[in-house]
C-alpha cells in the first residue's frame, strides 16, 4: 500500500486492530493485522465501534483502508470456531453478529463521506465492510469473493445481503452467491459494488480527487444530503431481513456445529 502523509491519531482506548490518522478534515482508518490478512474479529469490531463512536464532528471524509497484501480476508474462522465450541446454540456467534451490523451501519449512517480503498483480496465480510461505504474506489488487481455458501453458512453479516441486491442487482448477487466464485475488480465497478477501478499506484490520487470537492462542501448540507441519499436509497427495497442476520448466522452455524460433533 502506497504510504500516506498523515498524522497519527491517538485514541482513548489502545486499538489492537486498526491504526488511524488524520490530516485536516479526513480521517484514515486503516485495518492493521496484516500476517491475518486482515481478517475480522471481534476486537476489531470493538476497535471499529470505538473509532465510529468517538468520530470527532469536524470529519468531513474517512477513509477505510487496509494495510498488507490484502484488504480483508473475511471473518476469522479460528474465532468463530472457538466461540461454537464454548457455547455450541451459537450465543457467541449472534453477539458477534449483531456487532458486525452496528459496525455496518455506523458506517452507512457516517456525518462524514466515508471511502474504501481496497486492494488485494476483500472476501466476504471485508466485502461488506467496503460496501457500507459511500463511494469505493478498487486496485484493478483486487478480487472479490463471497464464500459464505461453502462454507455452509448464510450471507448474513452486517446487513450485506440486502445492500448487495440494491447496488449491483438481484439476479447477479444471485449467481455470485450461489456460485461463491471469486470476481475482479473490473467487474466489481461493472456491478457497482466499486465506483471506480485504477492501478494500486493510483489508489490514493483517487481517494483524493474525491475527498477534495466533499472537504469544500458545507457540512451541514453534506450531513443532510447523505441522510437523504441513504434513506432514498433504503426505500428502494422492499424488505430488509438484515436485522434477522444475528439470528440466521447463529442458527445456522450451531446446527452446522452439531453436525460436525460425534
Amino acid at each position: 500500500m502506497t504510504a500516506l502523509p498523515l498524522t497519527a491519531q491517538p485514541a482513548d482506548r489502545i486499538l489492537k486492530t486498526l491504526r488511524t490518522y488524520r490530516r485536516d478534515a479526513v480521517l484514515t482508518v486503516e485495518l492493521h493485522v496484516p500476517e491475518r490478512g486482515n481478517a475480522v474479529t471481534d476486537a476489531m469490531l470493538d476497535d471499529l465501534l470505538t473509532v465510529l463512536d468517538g468520530q470527532d464532528p469536524a470529519v468531513q471524509v474517512l477513509v477505510l483502508t487496509a494495510a498488507g497484501a490484502d484488504f480483508c480476508l473475511g471473518g476469522d474462522r479460528g474465532e468463530y470456531d472457538g466461540s461454537l465450541a464454548e457455547d455450541p446454540t451459537g450465543g457467541g456467534i449472534r453477539a458477534s453478529a449483531a456487532k458486525a451490523r452496528r459496525v455496518c451501519d455506523a458506517l452507512v449512517a457516517n456525518p462524514a463521506v466515508t471511502i474504501a480503498r481496497v486492494h488485494g483480496k476483500a472476501i466476504g465480510a471485508g466485502l461488506a465492510l467496503a460496501l457500507a461505504c459511500d463511494l469505493r474506489v478498487g486496485a484493478d488487481t483486487a478480487t472479490f469473493r463471497l464464500p459464505e455458501l461453502a462454507l455452509g453458512l448464510p450471507t448474513a453479516w452486517g446487513g450485506l445481503l440486502p445492500r448487495l441486491i440494491s447496488e449491483a442487482g438481484a439476479a447477479r448477487v444471485r449467481e455470485l452467491i450461489l456460485t461463491g466464485r471469486a470476481f475482479t475488480a473490473y467487474e466489481a465497478e461493472s456491478l457497482s459494488i466499486l465506483q471506480k477501478a485504477v492501478p494500486e499506484g493510483a489508489l490514493d490520487e483517487a481517494v483524493t480527487a474525491w475527498a477534495k470537492p466533499v472537504l469544500r462542501r458545507p457540512a451541514a448540507a453534506l450531513r443532510v444530503t447523505k441522510t437523504l441519499l441513504n434513506s432514498l436509497s433504503a426505500g428502494t427495497r422492499l424488505a430488509d431481513a438484515a436485522a434477522l442476520d444475528p439470528e440466521l448466522m447463529a442458527a445456522v452455524a450451531a446446527e452446522l456445529y452439531r453436525g460436525r460433533r460425534p
